[in-house]
């Protein structure tokens, strides 16, 4: 099968920020006690035994999420086996008898688009074959695994063999339970439900947003012996008037620990709730947020993850760039430090945004990620396009993102002088040239033409967000000189790239479902505005998967003839109310040839993956690449909790 080649470069909501370790709390005296050792981000653990001695958990150490475990007495932590093809590993869980390692991975395709990946997986940790046991029936997706006390039993948040309904505040799944030994025989014990924990061997807990709003922790108590009833009615465990997340049950049966997000409170806190007394007792008070909480099998200690701290050893600088794992040998992948990149003619730079609010601008850093330049600085920049002619130019838009049609926002020429690009500079003199005009509404997303002489954008002028090409170095006139429209319409059409050859523009638009502004297609045009058609990619044109496409951030290749893109195609990978904010948690990178043929999937997690754009240079030498961060942004913990969480209710 023909694959593409070369580097792309994108970025992920919020994660370079994360800084996650693992952390243990001794109940009775309160003493917090560090589980991992800092490097990259460490999440999702489980007590390994029942002292509660070494655990196991995600980490995303080697440019993918795989399964570790950490021990007292071992400085570095173990990667345990999982699935060979998997880049994407979650919620592990070793059994007491310290034999078998569930998790969760999603390496295996669905039979259609719109199908969430996720299924639950297992392998005996002492048999030399290390085989790799599917648990999950074939089409069928499940999340967040729990086991029973004696492990005799497990419970799943799935979602059946239905499509991704498009949701991801709170996804549609439900409360299954099945015998280990039978995992084929599958009972749903309760209708809508995430995140289930066991306590003993006949009572589960799970959250859900309740009717009021607030998300809760429910319960209901069975015989797992009898698993053919039908779905029972759960009970409200939690009150109103807070929302609690990701339960784990002690098995004493009379205490849950829970996250909590409270009026008032600006951080996610880990609490415990005695179910007799209906009472919480706060366990964490720092100001950092505090995630998904677990306990030991003797009761004595809870363990959760949260950003590591400044004063901690462990990497504290984070990377202008990071290399992540590919599923294409001959594809690599970096994440960057920032937004929409843009790589100089010779790639030896890189042009990128940082954040759009608090440190907004134009920064230029080294292919290698060993230096960083600031351009602009405290203004709203975005979008970046370098000139394939000039080294020294720049083409970005200007003002606020994501904004209506007649919000101003401006195209940008910004030139500045590649000498002055030193090691001893910090920020580095520009020169801004406005190519369009005052009062044209919002002008955006600009792109350069291989030869320098032009630039694709996005404008809201007409009232409507169609494309137009403006002269490269001129700009617009008053009287309607150096711009001419290339589309035009009732629908948006968006985010343009040129082709390196020059012959066609790719860009993203709903034209084809003017009233809905969350289906967008992948077309391509020529520059003289013949030759528009829509790259068939989920489905052919007029299907139910083409019109459920969200394909933005399109991309061409050095020759031309594959896109990388960000899409919704593969649903949801993690429960989207157990990691902090992702404005679309659906989204992962994808490639596919002109012709609609190719597809491949490029990364699996629950973030937002975007903005990716391919390298200039084919082949990028990864070994210069630096890690240290020696340059990069101080790891501060800085990201929200998930936006659409409120306690204002």
């Amino acid at each position: 099968m023909e694959t593409p080649s070369g580097t792309i470069i994108f970025t992920t909501v919020g994660r370079t920020h994360y800084g996650f370790d693992v952390f243990s709390l001794h109940i009775a005296s309160s003493v917090e006690r560090r589980l991992t050792d800092g490097i990259s981000v460490n999440f999702n653990a489980q007590f390994a035994n029942e002292n509660g001695d070494g655990i196991v958990f995600v980490s995303e150490r080697t440019g993918s999420s795989r399964i570790f475990r950490a021990q007292p007495g071992n400085s570095k932590p173990e990667q345990l086996p999982g699935a060979p093809e998997s880049l994407f590993h979650d919620r592990p869980i070793i059994t007491q008898d310290n034999n078998t390692l569930y998790f969760i991975s999603a390496h295996e395709q669905p039979d259609r688009h719109f199908k969430n990946w996720t299924a639950l997986y297992s392998m005996k940790l002492n048999s030399q074959e290390k085989e790799v046991t599917r648990v999950t029936p074939p089409d069928t997706a499940d999340y967040s695994p729990a086991v029973s006390k004696s492990g005799k039993y497990l419970a799943v948040a799935s979602y059946g063999s239905r499509s991704w309904g498009g949701e991801f505040h709170e996804i549609s799944t439900d409360i299954v339970v099945f015998r280990a030994s039978e995992p084929e025989k599958r009972a749903v014990v309760c209708e809508r439900g995430g995140w289930p924990t066991w306590s003993g061997d006949s009572t589960v807990f799970f959250h859900r947003q309740a009717d009021d709003g607030w998300w809760s922790i429910f319960r209901f108590d069975i015989k797992p012996e009898n698993l053919n009833l039908s779905p029972v009615e759960p009970v409200r465990v939690t009150p109103p008037g807070l929302h609690c997340f990701t339960p784990a049950a002690f098995h004493d049966g009379k205490q849950i620990v829970v996250a909590t997000r409270r009026r008032g409170v600006n951080h996610r806190h880990i609490e415990i709730f005695d179910l007799e007394r209906k009472t919480f007792q706060a366990v964490t008070t720092s100001s950092f947020h505090h995630y998904n909480p677990f306990v030991s099998a003797n009761s004595e200690l809870l363990g959760y993850h949260r950003f590591r701290g400044e004063s901690t050893q462990g990497e504290s600088t984070v990377p202008n760039l990071e290399s992540i794992l590919s599923p294409i040998e001959s594809l690599r992948l970096l994440r960057l430090n920032g937004s929409f990149p843009s790589s100089s003619p010779d790639g030896d730079l890189i042009a990128l945004n940082s954040d759009f609010e608090i440190n907004g601008g134009i920064k230029v850093a080294k292919s290698d990620g060993s230096k960083r330049w600031t351009l602009i600085k405290d203004r709203t920049a975005f979008y970046n396009s370098w000139s394939l002619t000039e080294r020294h130019v720049i083409y970005a838009s200007l003002g606020p993102i994501f904004r209506p049609a007649k919000i101003s926002v401006q195209i940008a020429r910004i030139q500045f002088e590649p000498s002055v690009l030193t090691v001893d500079r910090e920020e580095v003199p520009c020169e801004v040239k406005f190519l369009t005009l005052d009062n044209t509404g919002n002008n955006a997303f600009p792109s350069c033409s291989p030869d320098g002489k032009s630039v694709v954008f996005r404008s809201g002028r007409s009232g409507y967000k169609n494309l137009y090409i403006l002269d490269a170095v001129n700009g617009e006139s008053e009287g309607g000189e150096g711009i001419r429209r290339l589309t035009e319409g009732p629908w948006i059409d968006t985010m343009p790239c040129w082709s390196p050859k020059g012959d066609l523009i790719g860009f993203s638009s709903n034209r084809h479902d003017p009233s809905n502004d969350a289906a967008f297609g992948a077309y391509v045009v020529r520059p003289d505005g013949s030759g528009l058609r829509r790259i068939e990619i989920a489905g052919p044109e007029g299907s139910e998967e083409a019109a459920r496409e969200r394909v933005n951030h399109v991309s061409f290749n050095r020759d031309g003839d594959w896109l990388v893109f960000t899409a919704n195609l593969g649903g949801i990978t993690a429960e989207p109310v157990a990691i902090p904010n992702q404005f679309q948690p659906y989204g992962d990178l994808y490639v596919v040839k002109l012709d609609g043929t190719g597809l491949r999937r490029l990364t699996w997690n629950g973030y937002e993956d975007g903005t990716p754009t391919w390298h200039t240079v084919n082949d990028l030498d990864l070994s210069r690449l630096s890690l240290n961060g020696q340059d990069g942004d101080k790891l501060e913990g800085q990201f929200e909790e998930p936006l659409w969480i409120t306690c204002d209710i």
